[in-house]
């Protein structure tokens, strides 16, 4: 099937929806997504980032559907015309979801440690508002120690559910859920029950938020001051592939393998990710690649750079060839023995 986002066209299996065809093609068209995750059976449709104009419903009925769509949810058809970036109708609504989503999300991003890898951070950067229409009191609740090397902050949820289906989906004995409805919903254990199955702390990598973080990472460092390494382990339990995050010569933490879209490739055991922190456990396979730009990756030299070049005319430089190098970057290299003081 042929299906054209924001002018630009791709065939894709029935089946498909248009959030992966546009993941197919990459770059800006790719809508913002908090609750979908590829690898989660049922994910997808409740945070309503995602939503694009469909101007064309397919070949068989040109007719453009009426209202906004969750792209995850989807499916692609024969024909069909999606705007996703390019429509100002698309634009406002996902400035409005990310209101909504801000409502009771607390700004806590200097003491909250997903900060620097929290989706509602980079969502609220590009589609966020400088102010707030809201006045009423934010709803609150006390962190809870739901596991022995897991805390919930349930001030920060934003009700996506990954942490139940990925509980549900792994394990047999799932311990917690959403309770109660409406605005009174929130995720916990019915009775305080702690959560010690082997595969508990892949609920932390799956948070698009901070609402469940790791009690043997919380406020050791920023990630990044970290450098993350892909490695392995002969492991029983998982495949035992994960990244590993290193200050210097420490692991401060383990972590599941993520894509560009910060969703887990792998899910990890609780005894990789919690209690191999020695670096002799693990084999160091190298430097961990990022396709997609972050403050993760700034300074690190994992990307493609461009180079630099800035054209001037040489009359403004006096028709010094020397100083219009010098106002390239790329030309001359950062050397302490040139610079003048």
């Amino acid at each position: 099937m042929k299906v054209t986002i924001d002018g630009q066209a791709i065939e894709v299996a029935p089946g498909t929806t248009i959030l992966q065809a546009a993941r197919m093609i990459g770059g800006e068209v790719v809508p913002p997504a908090m609750c979908y995750h590829s690898k989660l059976k049922g994910s997808g449709g409740k945070c309503r980032c995602c939503l694009v104009e469909v101007a064309k419903g397919s070949e068989a009925d040109p007719r453009p559907m009426p209202k906004l769509m969750a792209s995850c949810v989807t499916g692609c058809q024969e024909g069909m015309e999606v705007n996703s970036k390019s429509s100002p109708r698309v634009q406002e609504a996902r400035k409005s979801v990310t209101e909504f989503l801000l409502i009771n999300h607390p700004l806590d991003c200097p003491v909250c440690d997903q900060a620097g890898e929290c989706d509602l951070q980079n969502l609220s950067f590009e589609h966020g508002k400088s102010e707030s229409r809201y006045i009423e009191e934010k709803r609150t609740f006390e962190p809870e120690d739901i596991g022995p090397n897991i805390q919930l902050h349930m001030n920060r949820c934003i009700l996506c559910y990954r942490c139940v289906m990925v509980a549900d989906q792994l394990t047999d004995d799932r311990v917690h859920g959403v309770m109660d409805r409406g605005d009174h919903s929130n995720i916990s254990t019915c009775i305080s029950k702690a959560i010690d199955n082997e595969f508990s702390g892949n609920m932390i990598d799956v948070c698009p938020v901070g609402a469940l973080t790791d009690k043997t990472f919380r406020f050791k460092s920023r990630v990044w001051f970290n450098k993350p390494y892909d490695a392995h382990r002969d492991c029983p339990t998982c495949s035992g592939k994960t990244t590993v995050w290193m200050f210097g010569n420490e692991i401060q933490r383990v972590t599941g393998r993520k894509d560009e879209y910060h969703e887990v490739e792998e899910f990890i055991c609780n005894g990789c990710r919690f209690d191999h922190k020695d670096v002799n456990d693990w084999v160091i396979e190298g430097p961990r690649e990022f396709e997609k730009d972050s403050v993760i990756n700034q300074n690190k030299y994992f990307g493609k750079v461009d180079k630099v070049i800035i054209n001037t005319e040489e009359t403004i430089l006096l028709g010094r060839e020397e100083d219009r190098k010098k106002i390239s970057m790329a030309e001359i290299p950062l050397d302490a023995n040139n610079q003048k003081s």
